[in-house]
């Protein structure tokens, strides 16, 4: 199964985030429903895997805090391969991530190191765009730089699971986790 550890955004931000996406240019937009920040990507793994993590998840303790979403950016500077909106990096943030991540531990689940840096992916881009296609997505960005959405209060997380299909991915919640 796979699978990854997400904060689920509120409706009205997935509205906002989708009107934006009506004025995108290029790449194909990400479906409303799947709107999420990640906080851990467990890959594939074996259903028993899952469910040690479901119960290490189970345990966590943290408040509840603001988020602000703000600012376009894409991964993959020269080629770019992903649109999204960026999320002001601050302590409890930061502090649930690691959390989560602590909670993986002795669950048989190995993450992956990498630099966190927290997003909401809106578009994905084809290998191998054009010229044209590349200054229409540096025009967008640069009409919307100064996108951004009034901060929201981040009541729990959840774990998902991922199928990827040829028309996107769909994302089932397996389990919610209070904050509080």
């Amino acid at each position: 199964m796979r699978a990854f550890v997400a904060i689920d955004l509120p409706e009205p931000v997935k509205e906002t985030i989708a009107a934006l996406q009506s004025a995108l240019p290029v790449g194909q937009a990400v479906k409303a429903d799947n709107f999420h920040l990640t906080l851990a990507f467990l890959g594939e793994q074996p259903e028993d895997l899952i469910e040690e993590a479901h119960h290490g998840l189970q345990h966590i303790s943290s408040p509840p805090f603001e988020l602000k979403l703000s600012g376009l950016d894409t991964f993959g500077r020269g080629d770019p391969s992903v649109l999204f909106v960026g999320a002001a990096q601050h302590e409890p943030l930061g502090h649930l991530r690691k959390l989560v991540r602590g909670a993986m531990h002795g669950t048989g689940i190995d993450l992956d190191r990498e630099r966190f840096r927290p997003h909401v992916t809106l578009a994905r881009f084809r290998r191998g765009m054009t010229l044209y296609e590349l200054e229409k997505l540096k025009l967008f960005l640069s009409g919307y730089s100064d996108f951004g959405l009034e901060p929201f209060t981040v009541t729990s997380f959840a774990l998902y699971r991922s199928v990827l299909r040829p028309e996107g991915a769909i994302h089932e919640e397996l389990a919610q986790y209070r904050l509080g």
